[in-house]
C-alpha cells in the first residue's frame, strides 16, 4: 500500500500519523511538489486534481486525506478509530468536516501564505482562525479528546493544522486545552512527528 506523500504537508501527515497509531504499514512514495510531480502523470493518472496525498491500496486508489482516513480506519483499522454505529459515526464525521472546511480555510490557509507565499487572504483566514479555535477550545474544555471520549481518527485529522497554526502567525497561547490535546495526541503509543510538530 503506497501513500504519494509530502513532508511538509499536514494533510499528507494526517494519513501519516493515523497509520502509525494504527500500525497500518504504508510504503512511502516522496512527491517532488516544488517540481510539479504531483501535476502531471503518472500522477494525475492517480489523482486528476493533481493534488496530495493520494492512497494507492492495489486497485483501489484514493485522494483527500479525509476519505483516506476513512478507508484507512474501515479497512485496516479497528471500531475504536472509527465506529460502525450512526450516532458514533456521524460524531466522528462531523470533525472530519470540520478538518476539511473552518480548518483548511482558516489555520492552514494562514500557513500557505506565511510559510509558503501563497497568494490568500491572510485577513479572512485570521478571521476563519479567530471563529473556529475558540470552539475546539471549548469542547476541549469538556473533553480530553474530539469524539467518544478516546483517541479516533477525529483527532488525526483535526490536529494537524491546529499544532501548526502558529506557522501561519496564529498563536496558541490564549488555547491551554488545545495544547494539552496535542500533548495527550504525542503521548499516544505509535505517535509520529513532522516538521513543526
Amino acid at each position: 500500500m503506497k501513500l504519494y506523500d509530502l513532508e511538509l504537508s499536514g494533510n499528507c501527515y494526517k494519513v501519516r500519523l493515523f497509520a502509525a497509531l494504527a500500525k497500518i504499514p504504508l510504503e512511502m512514495v516522496p512527491v517532488d511538489f516544488m517540481g510539479g510531480e504531483h501535476k502531471r502523470p503518472p500522477l494525475t493518472n492517480l489523482n486528476p486534481w493533481g493534488e496530495l496525498p493520494i492512497l494507492e491500496d492495489g486497485k483501489v486508489v484514493l485522494r483527500d486525506s479525509q476519505a483516506i482516513l476513512v478507508y484507512l480506519a474501515a479497512q485496516y483499522g479497528d471500531e475504536n478509530w472509527l465506529p460502525r454505529d450512526a450516532t458514533g459515526l456521524g460524531e466522528v464525521m462531523q470533525w472530519l468536516s470540520t478538518s476539511a472546511n473552518e480548518l483548511q480555510n482558516g489555520p492552514c490557509a494562514a500557513r500557505l501564505a506565511d510559510k509558503f507565499g501563497y497568494a490568500i487572504d491572510k485577513a479572512n483566514t485570521l478571521e476563519r482562525a479567530a471563529r473556529i479555535l475558540p470552539l475546539i477550545e471549548a469542547h476541549l474544555a469538556a473533553h480530553q479528546w474530539l469524539a467518544l471520549g478516546r483517541p479516533t481518527i477525529a483527532d488525526c485529522a483535526v490536529m494537524p493544522y491546529v499544532a501548526l497554526a502558529p506557522e501561519g502567525g496564529i498563536s496558541l497561547e490564549a488555547y491551554p486545552n488545545i495544547r494539552q490535546w496535542i500533548a495527550r495526541i504525542k503521548a499516544l503509543p505509535g505517535f509520529i512527528p513532522m516538521p513543526g510538530i
